[in-house]
């Protein structure tokens, strides 16, 4: 990073195209340059189903041995058309969806004629289950992906979601809890600015996204962007506008993608247990800051009787949160937990150790029945709730991926 990004966040501009097909043919693991191995060592694939869009997928480079790749496009800022999104004055146009003419085949193209790079790396097929503003994705969406998912786990090597960065974090940790033991690279990424835009992430992000996806060492879920690759359970969107806007402050990076791909293999997951997918969510859940002087009674009520069956409670520190008899959160907690509210505490700081246990606040609010883990995000504690309340055999404190 330079010194002008690190004193104002602004990236400086991306490289030349030639410079990244040349950044991107060093990055490439031995599988993908060298091509694939021999056809008697790789896997039999089965035939790929039907996928699940109106148009039938197309597919780029049929019949090499190249690894095989489903590009999953989900909508936000990286497709979006530039044309159709803006108005006369350049004003963006407001609205979740995105022009219906986005389909896997012109997609395809329109990557592949863009990112030549991506025909050395893999052959893809294409399908756009969603194509929305990701601020409107949520749990009815994470279950069609995981059951698109699911059901290719057998016939390709590696998938890359395309998704917009506004609530990445919560479909990537989802995704990687409702399909523990997936034992395949799900890679997600997507850009600050559209791939037609002058100075877009796009390319990069796809092509380091691309490149993992086709590496035998990534056996799991995980979030590429700005040149990092993070775990997906454990990514938090931490900048609104700069190139590099996703952090993991709780894990360390799996692999930093420079001219080289730098890989952390003791940050790998090695321990996917068995597959097993979980395709069911409750998806009433909600996370509830502790505001200093803000009684629970006034500020949130009794969400039992409004249908919500688990909250994350986002306390101070370590896990603290007033106590005393005036501030009222003793008394919802007893309330709240009796009427049979799951309630977990989590911290609003994002790094350092959870240990509610540790102070009185904390200890007291574990006595009526509030449950802690060690630390994970808020985001993944929220989808991990909506898993366990409708899987009772789980546990928030059951590690399913590496989120804990």
């Amino acid at each position: 990073m330079s010194a002008n990004e690190k004193s104002n966040g602004t990236p400086p501009p991306l490289p030349s195209p030639r410079a990244l097909s040349t950044a991107a043919e060093a990055r490439v693991p031995p599988r993908a340059k060298n091509a694939a191995a021999p056809a008697s060592k790789r896997k039999a694939r089965a035939a790929p189903q039907k996928l699940s869009h109106s148009d039938e997928p197309r597919t780029a480079h049929a019949g090499t041995s190249l690894p095989h790749i489903l590009l999953i496009h989900c909508g936000g800022t990286f497709g979006m058309d530039t044309v159709s999104s803006f108005d006369a004055s350049g004003t963006l146009r407001r609205g979740g969806n995105y022009k219906t003419g986005l389909r896997p085949g012109p997609l395809l193209a329109n990557i592949l004629d863009n990112f030549p790079e991506l025909r050395s790396l893999a052959t893809f097929q294409v399908n756009v289950p969603l194509n929305l503003d990701s601020s409107r994705l949520g749990p009815p969406h994470w279950i069609k992906l995981a059951k698109l998912l699911d059901r290719n786990r057998d016939n390709f090597d590696g998938f890359v979601i395309i998704h917009g960065t506004d609530t990445m974090s919560y479909t990537a940790s989802a995704l990687s809890l409702m399909l523990a033991g997936f034992r395949k690279p799900v890679v997600f990424t997507g850009s600050q600015i559209p791939m037609a835009m002058p100075r877009s992430d796009a390319r990069q992000n796809l092509v380091d996204a691309v490149t993992v996806a086709c590496a035998d060492q990534l056996q799991e879920f995980a979030l590429c962007f700005g040149g990092t690759l993070l775990r997906a359970n454990r990514a938090l969107k931490t900048k609104s506008s700069a190139y590099r806007a996703f952090s993991s402050p709780t894990y360390p990076p799996l692999a930093t993608l420079g001219v080289d791909i730098e890989w952390d293999f003791s940050a790998l997951w090695k321990d996917p247990g068995v597959y097993r997918p979980r395709i069911k969510l409750e998806r009433n859940v909600v996370r509830i800051p502790v505001v200093p002087g803000l009684r629970p009674q006034i500020g949130y009520g009794d969400l039992v009787a409004r249908g919500v069956r688990g909250a994350v409670i986002e306390a101070f520190g370590v896990g603290n949160l007033p106590d005393q008899k005036s501030a009222g959160w003793m008394d919802w907690f007893k309330d709240q937990r009796e009427k049979g509210l799951e309630l977990y505490l989590a911290s609003q700081c994002l790094t350092g150790p959870l240990n509610p246990a540790l102070y009185r606040s904390g200890s007291t609010a574990m006595k009526f029945g509030a449950t802690t883990t060690r630390r994970m995000t808020a985001e993944t504690a929220v989808v991990k709730m909506m898993l366990c309340l409708a899987y009772t055999d789980l546990h928030l404190s059951y590690p399913l991926a590496g989120e804990l």
